[in-house]
């Protein structure tokens, strides 16, 4: 009987955490999404920095956001910035998830990973080669990121 009880407090607990950290993560995609809005209106990318038209994708993503860290103006700072800290949590909320063992959280964190995972690389992507094709993919990313961590909060709300 004891530890039914017990059981009960920790999944309570971990379900209170889990819809913590998934609102937190909403929270900072509305900031990305409005700090990604004054980049594309008011920042203007020097057409030359580290990373820019890289032969290899991957090695220029790395020096691309190296350079917007050290070197980028204060709203591309920003915007890097939030978009590391989405990745960081989306990890943390997903082990969590996993955690928890509940279904729900875990299908939700994935696919809500996938998305910020989408869209940051496509946002390494746009600043490095400039094509106007790779904003469109991180705002498709924003969406499949937005959609289930919604969904899972809604699901879960017992």
């Amino acid at each position: 009987m004891q530890s039914t009880a017990i059981r009960d407090v920790t999944t309570k607990s971990s379900q209170r955490m889990l819809r913590t950290l998934t609102l937190i993560i909403l929270l900072l995609l509305a900031a990305q999404f409005l700090v990604g809005m004054v980049v594309n209106l008011f920042v203007v990318v020097p057409s030359n920095h580290p990373g820019t038209g890289a032969p290899e994708y991957f090695s220029g993503v790395v020096t691309g956001v190296l350079w917007v860290l050290g070197h980028g103006t204060l709203w591309l700072l920003l915007h890097a910035i939030i978009g590391l800290s989405l990745f960081l949590a989306s990890l943390i909320l997903l082990g969590l998830a996993i955690a928890s063992r509940r279904r729900a959280w875990i299908i939700s964190s994935i696919v809500g990973l996938l998305g910020i995972v989408a869209a940051g690389f496509n946002g390494a992507s746009f600043l490095n080669y400039g094509q106007n094709f790779s904003s469109l993919l991180m705002s498709i990313g924003f969406l499949v990121a937005v959609i289930p961590y919604t969904i899972g909060i809604y699901v879960t709300r017992c």
